[in-house]
């Protein structure tokens, strides 16, 4: 046994234990993505450096191994720094998007790939639970949305975008169930002012997060704009109401007919543990109600919503104008987030923002390998499209088109959390041109070469596990690429460990198929 010191904290191993473990055993987590402690060292990615106390030099610690006497000090400014810049490097290479660019598109960031596989596997009523997820009133604005996510879809580039909004206004429509049972009520109490579409889903997800929820609106029915200035053959109010009706049914309390000044405000500032104004446009009383504005409208933080009065959040056009609905929708549900860090003692940050990489357009050479994963045809269209929309085999047959832009392992992505947690730039070191993306395939997983990071961990796996042919590394210098020897496939060079290495795989270019 060995004596060593990692962030003066005093710590017995046996000698020759990596510093990369002996940190974790006293408490302290290093970040790596090459090391694999089933595989041992391999010093590839160099995220895993620390400062040797004795000297200030910066050393791998997956390589470096406890001596007697050691100090080691596992993050500063200077070890965050170095890990910035090598997370960068590998980035400057990774070609991938981590979310498909028609969720990054939609205003609400709701799931729309994982959307299309779910209808197209005929999981309905799991595709409605994942759109409930982001976006409270998806039959309605499955009827009336701009669709700024079909604009941004990759398919446009084949022939003519997913219909988006056909398919997720297909889930709302086809499924009467409630997705989701509310958290048991907290204590809080939670006002929203507003029951206009913004204000619907912020009263919607803070009773799901059990936070007990009043909505206050002028007028007797709830839907706002929705109800009044969209054309009920584009919206019939059946939609509407059965979908807010949903929403009442989680428990949120309906007050109708209320009119609220400057004092009922002060009122129920003082009642109500948090308080969401989503009134709809800025109005003169509103400016009464000691707000600082700005002649667009209130002003409020543009992560948390959170105003210039405690406790006081602002979401939807009370902010800025748009015609947009599911903009105040998406707002509704981030609100959640920041209503909630705030009652639980929280500084109120909003939804938590992920890294996420994204490469841009597909170039020619990169249509057939994203068709590999989808169907040639063009958009399904319906004769009921504008009246009943799709039918079950209509969505399905549409939902099979999506090109699944998306990361696959994107929850599980090492390279993915360390470049958010340090704040790398993607394209700090990038060059002008980028390589084409391709795609591979077994049987169970799916290997995508440019998201590489050449970590070698499916290297040594493979050689551990006697595969007949294996990853090996392929090329020299900045040409070297990971692939299977004497150009064989994937499925041979994967035969026996295929769905071992990709769960092993710190990126996406190793992901177990759905």
């Amino acid at each position: 046994m060995v004596q060593i010191t990692i962030n003066g904290h005093k710590i017995n191993v046996d000698e020759g234990t990596p510093v990369i473990k002996a940190a974790e055993m006293a408490g302290f987590k290093v970040p790596s993505l090459c090391y694999n402690e089933e595989l041992g060292h391999f010093t590839s990615c160099m995220l895993c450096l620390v400062k040797d106390d004795s000297n200030s030099q910066l050393i791998p610690s997956c390589s470096v191994t406890a001596t007697e006497g050691m100090s080691v000090t596992t993050e500063d400014a200077e070890i965050r720094e170095a890990r910035q810049t090598g997370l960068e490097l590998l980035l400057s290479e990774h070609v991938g998007d981590c979310q498909g660019p028609c969720q990054v598109a939609c205003p609400a960031h709701m799931n729309i790939p994982q959307m299309n596989r779910l209808i197209a596997a005929g999981k309905f009523e799991a595709a409605l639970k994942l759109v409930k997820k982001d976006i409270a009133l998806p039959a309605v604005l499955g009827r009336i949305c701009p669709a700024p996510c079909e604009g941004a879809c990759h398919r446009r580039t084949v022939d003519s975008s997913v219909s988006i909004c056909l398919l997720k206004r297909f889930v709302g429509d086809e499924n009467d169930l409630y997705p989701f049972e509310p958290l048991p009520l907290s204590g809080k109490r939670v006002a929203v002012i507003g029951a206009g579409p913004g204000g619907l889903a912020a009263a919607y997800y803070l009773q799901l997060n059990g936070y007990q929820t009043v909505l206050f609106d002028k007028e007797s029915c709830a839907g706002g704009l929705l109800r009044t200035n969209i054309d009920p053959e584009l919206l019939p109010a059946s939609v509407l109401d059965k979908e807010i009706n949903t929403i009442l049914s989680t428990g949120v309390i309906f007050k109708g007919e209320t009119e609220i000044d400057a004092l009922f405000f002060q009122q129920i500032q003082n009642e109500y543990d948090a308080v969401v104004v989503a009134t709809g446009a800025l109005v003169d009383e509103i400016r009464n109600w000691g707000f600082i504005t700005h002649p667009k409208g209130i002003e409020a933080d543009r992560n948390s919503y959170e105003t210039s009065l405690k406790g006081v959040f602002a979401i939807g056009n009370t902010l800025r104008f748009s015609r947009m609905s599911v903009r105040p929708i998406g707002q509704g549900k981030e609100v959640a987030w920041s209503v909630s860090q705030y009652l639980a003692g929280e500084v109120p940050k909003g939804e938590p923002q992920l890294f996420n990489s994204r490469f841009g357009k597909l170039i020619y050479q990169e249509i057939s390998e994203y068709l590999k994963e989808s169907v040639p045809y063009n958009k399904v269209s319906s004769d009921q499209a504008n009246s009943n929309g799709y039918t079950q085999e209509e969505a399905i047959r549409e939902a099979l088109r999506c090109l699944h832009c998306d990361c696959r392992d994107i929850d599980n992505c090492k390279l993915r959390d360390l470049s958010g947690r340090y704040k790398a730039n993607q394209t700090r070191y990038a060059g002008n041109e980028r390589k084409a993306m391709t795609k591979h395939f077994t049987s169970s997983i799916v290997y995508e070469p440019l998201k590489c990071i050449k970590c070698g961990i499916c290297v040594r796996m493979t050689s551990k596990y006697q595969e007949k042919f294996g990853f090996s590394y392929i090329g020299r210098g900045f040409d070297v690429v990971i692939g299977v020897p004497f150009n064989e496939s994937v499925q041979s060079g994967l035969a026996l460990t295929a769905e071992i290495v990709a769960r092993a795989c710190p990126t996406g270019a190793l992901s177990v198929k759905d």
